[in-house]
């Protein structure tokens, strides 16, 4: 298999598993092949700047976190960017724009929505006072599953770019963090996007396809024993390995327990992640 370049291959649950161990195997290959390789010519971002087709098929986000805030109201809100498939921002209780706040993009599991992708942390984003956003992906799970990196990166980024532009986010605390296809998602934008994304969160992936690396966000797996839709033995007892070996620091936890995120493991990476170990 040639290593994921560009905007990396379609990588399907069906060929992923269907493959086993070895299809997995090969997967795993050419994502540590792809997390070794500096720069690449990645295109310099500006703050502001409109969503970028090329970047898109290449998964890289170009916004940036401002310090200057616009509206901030608390709470539940669409987003607003598209009527069918749209998304959710949450505002914790007490958000004050004079002292940035912790950030996490979260990415559904496949057949979701933005719903979905906010639950393992949503309880908790009041207590830690983290602002939460949560798009849809254009259609039934994330791009590069079904076709390779484009539509979803530049729906992701027109949503950052609006968030930003509106709520005071702090730099240092930005994660990207996602549930099954989301997690697998998540750890495949936050290592091509490491300059942007400080930690990735993944519950329970897949694989990781990055399309290059910028620095080395840190990185919190998690995985249920008897994790029927995503076996573990295939999935995070490969990439965990393969991410260490590509030089990434990477907090492991495994549970007994199914395709699921309990409470206690969503704690746990959110007091990792406040820690601010980036």
């Amino acid at each position: 298999m040639r290593p994921i370049t560009g905007s990396g291959p379609r990588v399907s649950r069906r060929r992923l598993l269907g493959g086993g161990a070895a299809g997995l195997a090969a997967v795993l290959l050419a994502a540590e092949v792809v997390t070794r390789r500096e720069g690449g010519g990645l295109m310099e971002r500006g703050r502001g700047r409109q969503v970028d087709g090329e970047a898109a098929g290449e998964g890289r986000l170009l916004a940036q976190p401002s310090q200057q805030a616009g509206s901030a109201e608390p709470g539940l809100h669409p987003l607003g960017l598209d009527g069918p498939r749209d998304g959710l921002l949450y505002v914790p209780a007490g958000y004050d724009p004079g002292q940035p706040a912790p950030f996490t993009l979260l990415l559904h599991g496949a057949g979701g929505n933005a719903r979905h992708g906010l639950a393992p942390l949503l309880p908790l984003a009041d207590e830690a006072g983290l602002v939460l956003l949560a798009p849809d992906a254009r259609r039934q799970t994330w791009d590069v599953l079904t076709g390779g990196y484009g539509p979803d990166v530049a729906f992701i980024d027109r949503a950052l770019v609006q968030t930003f532009g509106r709520y005071v986010v702090d730099p240092a605390r930005l994660a990207v963090g996602g549930f099954s296809d989301g997690a697998s998602y998540a750890l495949s934008l936050g290592i091509t996007n490491g300059a942007l994304f400080t930690h990735v969160l993944a519950f329970s992936p897949g694989f990781a396809s990055p399309a290059g690396r910028q620095d080395s966000p840190r990185l919190f797996i998690s995985h249920g024993t008897r994790d029927e839709v995503l076996p573990i033995d295939y999935c995070s007892r490969r990439i965990v390995p393969a991410m260490q070996r590509a030089g990434f620091d990477v907090l492991y936890r495994e549970f007994d327990g199914p395709h699921t995120v309990p409470p206690a493991i969503a704690r746990e990476a959110l007091d990792w992640f406040l820690a601010g170990r980036g």
